[in-house]
């Protein structure tokens, strides 16, 4: 097992027993589990959602249910085989009745994001939905350009991280064009982006 597996194993144990968190309880009560990530260790690309839905809960997967199925076709339009990138969320938990995470409840995961960032190293993040790209372009020192999604989604943004230079592209949460198809032609446009990366 080579060390990023392992890293990203020690992750996924300290979740699991993350007593403190205020979805803790929720969790253990509904018998679901947390979801950490999945996806390719060397990706290119990392997408970040914002936190777990039931089917991902249910699963321990993420963007296993309606939103998955719209992310796998964006994928496919841009040509990306989800198994090359790694996909997850700032929130390993699920809010109740999906609710938007809370302040704290981003605070309380956000530093196992950071680590799973600078053990995969990817060269390109992208942040689907607004929670995600306000939390990811403020931890990168890109706070003083942020905007609305609307404003925002399908531009790239050159950042620093630990490990080197990285490319941030905002986009829709794929969730939008579940409740608006409309939304969809945006998204397939976006994730052109995408191409020049995988």
């Amino acid at each position: 097992m080579d060390n990023r597996t392992e890293q990203l194993r020690k992750v996924k144990e300290e979740v699991l027993e993350l007593k403190d968190s205020p979805l803790y309880q929720e969790r253990v009560k509904n018998g679901v589990f947390p979801v950490i990530g999945e996806g390719s260790h060397y990706a290119k690309i990392m997408f970040i959602g914002e936190a777990p839905g039931r089917n991902e809960a249910q699963t321990g997967r993420p963007f296993c249910g309606a939103a998955g199925k719209i992310l796998d076709e964006l994928l496919a339009s841009a040509g990306i085989d989800r198994q090359e990138v790694y996909v997850t969320n700032i929130v390993k938990d699920r809010p109740p009745f999906n609710r938007d995470p809370l302040p704290e409840e981003i605070k309380v995961y956000a530093h196992f994001l950071d680590r799973q960032v600078d053990i995969i190293q990817p060269e390109v993040i992208a942040t689907l939905g607004r929670f995600s790209m306000d939390y990811v372009m403020r931890k990168f020192g890109l706070g003083p350009v942020i905007t609305s999604i609307s404003g925002m989604h399908g531009k790239i943004f050159s950042a620093e991280a630990s490990y080197g230079p990285v490319k941030i592209v905002p986009l829709y949460h794929p969730a939008v064009a579940v409740y608006n198809n409309g939304m969809k032609e945006a998204l397939i446009t976006d994730f052109k982006i995408l191409k020049n990366f995988k």
